[in-house]
């Protein structure tokens, strides 16, 4: 096939699998499954309230502390629903027990692992790329136990030609080495290489920073965020899409 690099390096979660995008929606199921825990609690204050403390606990954090939190996500999760129930007393709001904190924390976990799916046409388009020249390199940010598990759930280490998870390899997304070794390892440059991926400052900002062609997923459709200086080099909402316009050689 002709218009396609020479290397692509893939994104896992929210990109190839649908995992954690929308967690708006997945947090009020959890709040009405578990009412009898949460008493008369104000549930889309609660909601708004756990988007707040998420957005600030992952912003406001430095890159080591990021980086630990990512790999013990159960803990990072039930941290963030703690300060949101302590936030909502600090506001008058009458409380249930932390303990009801981390039941919904625990919850929003297995309700994740259970309910995680690929995209559809996510397998075919890189089962379609595999059959060309194009190297693949799937680069996944998160513990190593629970990413590798992801990848043989889904059936994709024989899909890439290297497979970058940062629990194994001791450095992931947005440090440059990860981008670095991944190209070293596929023999290819940052001119040759596109990068595909939902968040914008590990797919977007530093791939570009290095050279490399950045493509952002939006797979639920929400746009780029209102006043985002950020370009990506090109919007898809499906992989397929990144079939599209590629001609076939003769």
């Amino acid at each position: 096939m002709s218009g396609l690099p020479k290397a692509i390096l893939f994104d896992l979660d929210d990109t190839i699998l649908s995992a954690y995008g929308q967690p708006h929606l997945a947090w009020t199921r959890i709040a009405a499954e578990q009412a009898d825990n949460l008493g008369g609690l104000d549930v889309p204050a609660l909601i708004a309230m756990l988007a707040q403390v998420g957005r600030r606990f992952w912003n406001e954090s430095t890159p080591e502390v990021q980086k630990y939190w990512r790999l013990n996500l159960p803990e990072a999760r039930r941290a963030v629903v703690r300060r949101a129930f302590e936030h909502m007393a600090e506001a008058g709001h009458a409380m249930p027990a932390l303990e009801a904190a981390d039941a919904m924390a625990d919850r929003f976990t297995e309700m994740r692992r259970e309910e995680m799916h690929l995209f559809p046409g996510a397998l075919e388009t890189i089962d379609a790329l595999r059959q060309t020249d194009v190297k693949l390199a799937l680069i996944t940010n998160g513990a190593a136990l629970t990413q590798r598990a992801k990848v043989e759930r889904f059936d994709l280490a024989h899909r890439f030609h290297h497979i970058q998870i940062e629990g194994e390899h001791g450095f992931g997304k947005p440090e440059e080495q990860a981008y670095r070794h991944a190209m070293e390892v596929l023999e290819v440059s940052p001119a040759q290489t596109w990068m595909v991926g939902d968040n914008l400052e590990w797919e977007v900002v530093v791939p570009q920073r290095l050279g490399i062609h950045a493509i952002w997923c939006d797979p639920y459709r929400q746009g780029l965020p209102a006043d985002c200086g950020i370009q990506p080099d090109r919007i898809i909402n499906s992989l397929p899409e990144l079939l599209a316009g590629v001609k076939k050689a003769a």
